[in-house]
């Protein structure tokens, strides 16, 4: 070994690091996806306890006692997530059926233009429900046996209640463990990465939030003004898919294109294009920059990698969990960049007012 030069040798043993690394990465993506049924709820009590903290932290600096605060806090997120649950199913529901009849229509007329290309979009909006059918007995064939697909879903959500619950009360006690469990000194590096990650999670869930949610009235408003069938609900596709950011809104707006181009003409149809791309300009331009500007921000291209990977793993869940883990990581990838070069500690709001 010592016959290398001294550059192999250093590329070698960035090699064994790069694999190790690897390995135990493949090996916890393994882990994780034979306890999808346990991982699942504990990644979205994560996302929620994101969510709701501001609201749970005000509720403890008016005097709220903590397991009152993390209830209430709880009950206002089932009353807002079923409300919201209720209005996206009823708004798919009413206009389902003109949504799916216009885009049979639009692809017929793309099968006009385009031969066969089109002929296929004909066929797939045709065979929808039967797709739907075929991919809801896939996913059923890989749920543990002899429980259904509804009745784990219904199972995860109220467990991932129970978890934002305890996590949102007891966060104050998982520092003080997290801070007992650390080596050595490294117990205030170990906090400042935990609230570093946790802050980019949090700042990036809500300021996703509130994006798709002025992409939804944006895109609904538009659409409702060119009297395009179904706007309640493509509004509603729309505000679903700013949570898978970039694939979802290209979707979305496509969909919504296409329904104006079958009912409304060519004419509609760009202009509903133009209105998509409205949206998207300011979301990229002046939405992202201002609602996010305080979360760790990623480069479309690595936000586009993280979401195929997310998606080759765990499906749309892993689209799902794909960017928050990802700006989470970069986040404590640069708060041990800045303590390893000692450019100074940066300031990470407390997840959890002081008991």
């Amino acid at each position: 070994m010592r016959l290398l030069p001294e550059s192999v040798r250093r590329l070698a043993a960035w090699c064994v690091v790069l694999l190790l690394v690897a390995g135990v990465g493949w090996v916890g993506v393994r882990l994780c996806a034979e306890l999808r049924t346990a991982v699942t709820p504990v990644l979205l009590a994560l996302l929620g306890t994101a969510l709701l903290g501001p609201l749970y932290r005000q509720l403890v600096r008016a005097g709220v006692q903590r397991s009152v605060a993390a209830g209430l806090t709880c009950v206002a997120v089932v009353a807002v997530v079923g409300g919201a649950v209720y209005i996206v199913v009823a708004a798919l529901i009413d206009t389902g059926g003109q949504i799916v009849a216009s885009l049979r229509q639009a692809a017929k007329g793309l099968a006009q233009h385009f031969g066969a290309a089109g002929t296929g979009l004909d066929d797939l909006a045709r065979n929808s429900r039967e797709l739907l059918g075929k991919f809801g007995q896939t996913a059923a064939s890989n749920v543990i046996s002899g429980v259904s697909v509804v009745g784990e879903s219904i199972a995860i959500a109220v467990l991932a209640l129970l978890l934002v619950f305890f996590f949102l009360r007891d966060s104050h006690r998982a520092m003080a463990a997290l801070r007992s469990a650390a080596p050595g000194d490294s117990a205030d590096a170990l906090e400042a990465i935990a609230r570093r990650a946790f802050a980019a999670m949090e700042g990036f869930m809500r300021g996703t939030t509130l994006i798709a949610l002025i992409d939804a009235l944006c895109i609904t408003v538009g659409l409702l003004v060119l009297r395009v069938p179904g706007a309640v609900g493509l509004g509603a596709l729309v505000f679903v898919g700013a949570y898978i950011p970039y694939l979802g809104a290209f979707i979305s707006g496509a969909v919504a294109v296409l329904v104006a181009l079958a009912d409304r003409g060519f004419v509609i149809a760009l202009w509903a294009l133009g209105v998509v791309l409205a949206v998207q300009v300011l979301e990229g331009h002046v939405l992202q920059p201002v609602i996010q500007s305080r979360t760790v921000q990623m480069h479309p291209a690595v936000v586009m990698l993280a979401i195929t990977a997310g998606a080759s793993v765990a499906g749309i869940l892993g689209m799902l969990f794909a960017v928050p883990l990802t700006a989470a990581s970069f986040a404590v990838a640069q708060e041990l960049r800045e303590r390893c070069t000692g450019t100074g500690t940066s300031d990470i709001p407390t997840p959890e007012p002081p008991g």
